[in-house]
């Protein structure tokens, strides 16, 4: 009999149902790193989110035979490690395809018009004292004719290529960083950056992909570009990020990570003088979040279960 463990059963609010096999199943709301062996004990398959599986722990789990993950990143699991047991990793695809481009682009709207900025002007009682019917204080872009630069162009990206579209934007693949060659329909990283007026990425964080975005990549960018970042912090040098904000380097960022998640006090990305810029948009790792979405991962979750026990694994990555 199968013995499943979930370890972080809060992470997704949603109706998950018992796959149809003979199994036990374990939950716990949320579970620390120092308890994932122990909670782990004679599991044959780990259900997690967030919480990190790495090779020590793998090794010390004899009989686990999947690692299911309740999400698409899978940098949190040692994938050396169970390839190396011949366990198997699976993870779920295009749940969120349409929650996250709306969250990017309700992100670059907020910052391209200038709502925070203009909310505490209203609240500032600037509009009860003007003298006409509107105010001029802060600017406003619009996306029409504007430029859009996408780094990876998977199914999020692509979701949000297809929206921004819809607004008239124009639309830039950025090729690899560093690449020696074009795909078709890409551009070079360099150019994209030099031209986006918005950059948007959806790249998984990696080795190569880590501190994808730092210093240079700012400012090389248009001094009045956004960045959005709904991926995962780490692809963001986050101190490089600060001062261009500060700075003036780019003319905004929007951001649904950072580094730690939950960030810990002290961490600069939640810094109240960083939060109180106006053209600084940080929400809480919420843009997948949509009850529509976070069902439908959880269908897809238990699917992924249902088939590796039929010899049939699906999503696998590992």
């Amino acid at each position: 009999m199968q013995r499943i463990v979930y370890l972080e059963r809060e992470s997704v609010i949603a109706e998950v149902r018992r796959p149809s096999f003979a199994h036990e199943w374990v939950e716990y709301p949320m579970t620390k790193v120092s308890e994932v062996v122990e909670r782990l004990a004679g599991a044959t398959i780990a259900i997690t989110n967030k919480v990190p599986l790495p090779a020590a722990a793998i090794a010390a789990l004899p009989d686990l035979k999947m690692v299911a993950v309740a999400a698409t990143g899978t940098n949190i699991v040692d994938l050396e490690a169970c390839q190396a047991r011949g366990i198997v990793v699976s993870n779920i695809r295009g749940y969120a395809e349409h929650t996250v481009p709306e969250h990017v682009m309700a992100l670059t709207l907020a910052l391209s018009r200038n709502l925070i900025a203009w909310r505490e002007t209203v609240q500032a009682g600037r509009w009860q004292q003007s003298d006409q019917f509107c105010l001029f204080d802060h600017p406003i872009r619009d996306l029409h004719g504007a430029t859009l630069g996408l780094v990876g162009s998977g199914s999020l990206g692509n979701g949000v290529a297809r929206l921004a579209e819809a607004f008239g934007m124009r639309i830039l693949r950025a090729e690899h960083k560093g690449a020696t060659s074009l795909r078709s329909g890409y551009t070079d990283f360099a150019e994209v950056l030099a031209s986006a007026d918005v950059l948007t990425l959806h790249c998984p964080l990696t080795e190569q992909t880590r501190g994808l975005i730092g210093e240079a990549e700012l400012r090389a960018m248009k001094s009045s570009a956004l960045l959005v970042n709904t991926a995962r912090g780490g692809i963001v040098d986050e101190a490089a990020l600060i001062r261009a904000l500060k700075e003036g380097w780019i003319g905004g960022a929007g951001f649904d990570v950072v580094t730690a998640e939950p960030p810990p006090e002290g961490h600069p990305m939640v810094d109240p003088e960083l939060l109180a810029l106006p053209n600084f948009l940080l929400t809480p790792h919420v843009a997948w979040a949509s009850r529509p979405a976070m069902q439908t991962l959880a269908d897809q979750l238990i699917d992924n279960i249902e088939a590796f026990v039929a010899g049939k694994p699906q999503n696998r990555v590992a």
